[in-house]
């Protein structure tokens, strides 16, 4: 296990900057990118949002206090930087941020690296119905197993608030998969 505080003194430290980051990509490189993914749905647009977090994340370590965990402080920017990508998308297309995640899901039959099923993508649909934080809360305890504490960090959101939307969220998508 890595020792997060050496972790974060390396990446602040010039002398060892570019080793450290090699290091953090190793450790948080998949975990980000699923997280991301599930946001943005396309293997694609998930390595571009995943790009575009990791030079964030570069560029910014210096300003990282440890109020919290390096890796809430990650997935706080990779939670960001997903939402501006859907929001540029839907400003850039002309449509709502609900309609570019309806046309994301949509495109997941065609894409190669989607290795879902009919009930996948079901339940994909019914994931994008939800508002974006009942979504986001959704993803990260369902797929991701992220506790309700480190999820609070992240989304800078109370641990009961995160419960209620998640068991709203839960109940909205049974709704749509019993009546869809």
């Amino acid at each position: 296990m890595v020792d997060e505080a050496q972790l974060v003194a390396q990446l602040q430290s010039e002398q060892h900057k570019e080793k450290a980051f090699r290091a953090l990509l190793s450790l948080y490189k998949e975990r980000l990118y699923w997280h991301i993914r599930n946001i943005v749905k396309s293997h694609d647009d998930a390595d571009d949002v995943l790009q575009n977090t990791f030079i964030k994340i570069y560029k910014n370590i210096h300003n990282f206090k440890g109020d919290s965990k390096l890796f809430s402080w990650m997935y706080r920017i990779a939670t960001n930087e997903s939402i501006t990508f859907i929001n540029k998308n839907a400003k850039r297309l002309r449509i709502s941020s609900e309609e570019v995640q309806t046309l994301a899901i949509n495109n997941l039959t065609s894409d190669v690296y989607f290795e879902g099923d009919a009930i996948q993508l079901k339940l994909q649909k019914a994931i994008a119905t939800l508002p974006t934080k009942q979504q986001l809360v959704f993803n990260m305890k369902y797929f991701e197993d992220i506790k309700y504490k480190d999820m609070s960090e992240i989304l800078e959101t109370s641990e009961g608030a995160l419960k209620a939307s998640y068991h709203i969220a839960v109940k909205k998508i049974e709704a749509y998969l019993t009546n869809n």
